[in-house]
């Protein structure tokens, strides 16, 4: 993700580090400089090109089920259209915005390797001399840890961990994400965990579009030259899972947005996703055999002795191709005193890591999930990220109890 520096800026994906757009920032009375961190972006121009592109190598195929088309229909949209590439038209109008208007029909073909590598991850920071404590609880600012590259293949070693990939009207965007447990359907999850602002714009926008999930990208660590002679079964080893459902907090599409830190503490998104081609008949935990429970009782900072927080950075001097891991002992951040505080820890990942998971001993004594990064500082030292609570259970309730049995 490419380190931006405007105020209040917020991660996405791909170009979100957010990686196509900053992490979020939070709006403090002093003029904060916050960045998503997660998100990056790509050029817009470019990325309709390689969408019409793939779309025609994928022999012009496009799966649309009959609900998908009645809601397209309802809201004025042209099926026929959309499949020629009137999807890549952001006009406000157009821009489906509300919780129960979220559409991705599968593109086959679309997300290809070059368009996969080329996603960028925005970077957007906050400057940590306007941060002040008098906001809320917010410990010091923790020293920089320095991120590590974890050994490939990545499967074998964080087999939950994978990208998440969109357009939005500033172009091709990244994400990091994980896989999660499904409590309606144990052992056969389809369910995904990633930031808010890696499927939703927030209060300025609706949902982005094309949202897919690459499980174990890159799993064998290649270069970015490597990547560009690779097969799309090499990139993505594990196949291209398309979102078939997202949802994400009624905080986040209300307050979030690419610029400031509203809505950062409830940035967080779960998507229910189904393979481009077949899958084999199998859910996308038995493909990765594996799956990350959530905690939504995630223990109070004096009680963590550690968090890891995983990712693909995008933003120098990251690629975004490799994926990477940070472990500190979280302190607390306080964006407003209405929000619930976030946990913070010391990270040198950039932008395109926005939505990866951050792992923790749970409740239970066991791994789990507890977080994701939602926003850092423009020059990168550290991550912070929602802290799971009802909100969050009321989302990831949401899409189970939607799919249960399925």
């Amino acid at each position: 993700m490419r380190s931006i520096r405007p105020s209040f800026t917020a991660r996405r994906g791909r170009n979100t580090r957010r990686t196509t757009s900053p992490l979020p920032v939070v709006a403090l009375a002093a003029a904060l400089a916050f960045t998503a961190t997660a998100c990056e972006s790509g050029d817009a121009e470019a990325g309709g090109e390689a969408t019409a592109s793939a779309a025609a190598g994928g022999e012009g195929k496009i799966t649309i089920p009959d609900d998908i088309k009645d809601k397209l229909k309802e809201h004025g949209i042209d099926i026929d259209k959309w499949k020629d590439g009137a999807w890549k038209q952001w006009d406000k109008d157009d821009w489906l915005r509300e919780a129960q208007d979220y559409i991705n029909p599968i593109i086959e073909g679309l997300w290809d390797p070059d368009r996969m590598r080329d996603a960028e991850d925005p970077d957007r920071g906050v400057d940590d001399s306007d941060l002040s404590g008098d906001q809320g609880v917010t410990d010091p600012t923790p020293d920089p840890v320095d991120a590590q590259a974890v050994s490939p293949a990545y499967h074998a070693n964080a087999p939950e961990a994978g990208k998440v990939f969109f357009d939005s009207p500033e172009g091709t965007m990244v994400c990091s994400a994980t896989v999660v447990q499904d409590p309606a359907n144990p052992g056969k999850s389809n369910m995904v965990w990633t930031a808010g602002h890696c499927v939703h714009a927030g209060k300025s926008g609706g949902w982005y579009r094309n949202i897919a999930f690459v499980p174990s990208y890159n799993d064998s660590g290649m270069s970015a030259a490597e990547i560009k002679n690779a097969t799309r079964e090499e990139v993505a080893p594990f196949g291209v899972w398309w979102a078939d459902w997202a949802q994400t907090s009624d905080q986040w599409i209300a307050q979030g947005g690419a610029t400031g830190g509203d809505g950062a503490s409830y940035d967080f998104a779960v998507l229910h996703v189904k393979p481009e081609e077949g899958g084999n008949g199998k859910s996308l935990e038995e493909m990765v055999g594996s799956a990350l429970p959530v905690d939504f009782n995630a223990p109070a900072v004096p009680e963590v002795a550690g968090i890891k927080a995983i990712g693909y950075p995008a933003a120098a001097p990251f690629d975004g191709q490799k994926l990477y891991q940070c472990q500190d002992k979280p302190g607390r951040l306080s964006l407003k005193t209405s929000d619930p505080t976030m946990y913070r820890i010391g990270c040198t990942m950039t932008g395109g890591s926005s939505g990866g998971g951050w792992v923790a001993t749970g409740s239970d004594g066991q791994p789990a999930l507890v977080s994701n990064t939602s926003i850092g500082p423009v020059d990168s030292g550290w991550l912070a990220g929602p802290r799971l609570g009802k909100d969050a259970k009321v989302v990831f309730d949401g899409v189970s109890k939607k799919f249960a049995g399925q």
